[in-house]
C-alpha cells in the first residue's frame, strides 16, 4: 500500500498496488528493512519506479533507505559485523534478498538512474540510513 500526501489541506491518499508497476509522484519515499528482501535486479526495477516519482517535482525529492551496509556501522566492531552477517545468511536462506556492501549498493543506485547518495550509520544498531538523489 502506497501513501501519498496531497497538495494544498496535508489530507493523506491510501493508493493500493504493486510498487515494480507505478508509484504515484511523492517528494520522499521510505524504505525501512524493505530492500534486503529483494534480488539486486528486483531493487534496480523498484528502485527505478521511486525515482520517476521523486523526479517528476520541483524541487526533486528523495529516496531514504533504512537497511545494512555491510562493514559500516558507528561502532565498527566485530560483533556488529558478525550479527550483519547472520542477517545476510538468513536473507538468502529465507528469501531472494541479501545484506549488501556499499559497492553493491552504489552500482543498484548507478543502474537505478540515480546520481547520488549518502550513507550514514545509525548509532546503536547495525543499520545505516541511507539517502538517494535523483
Amino acid at each position: 500500500m502506497m501513501m501519498a500526501a496531497e497538495d494544498g489541506d496535508g489530507a493523506v491518499e491510501f493508493v493500493a498496488g504493486d510498487m515494480r508497476e507505478f508509484i504515484p509522484p511523492a517528494d520522499a519515499a521510505l524504505f525501512k528493512c524493505v530492500l534486503h528482501n529483494w534480488s539486486d535486479e528486483d531493487c534496480v526495477q523498484i528502485l527505478k519506479r521511486y525515482k520517476e516519482a521523486v523526479s517528476t517535482r520541483e524541487p526533486k525529492g528523495k529516496v531514504v533507505i533504512t537497511e545494512v551496509v555491510l562493514g559500516q556501522s558507528p561502532s565498527n566492531n566485530k560483533q556488529t559485523l558478525e550479527a550483519q552477517l547472520l542477517m545476510d545468511l538468513c536473507m538468502m536462506v529465507v528469501l531472494e534478498g541479501k545484506e549488501r556492501t556499499e559497492e553493491t549498493w552504489r552500482k543498484i543506485f548507478i543502474d537505478a538512474g540515480f546520481t547520488r547518495y549518502k550513507i550514514t550509520p545509525i548509532s546503536g544498531t547495525t543499520r545505516s540510513l541511507i539517502e538517494v538523489f535523483p
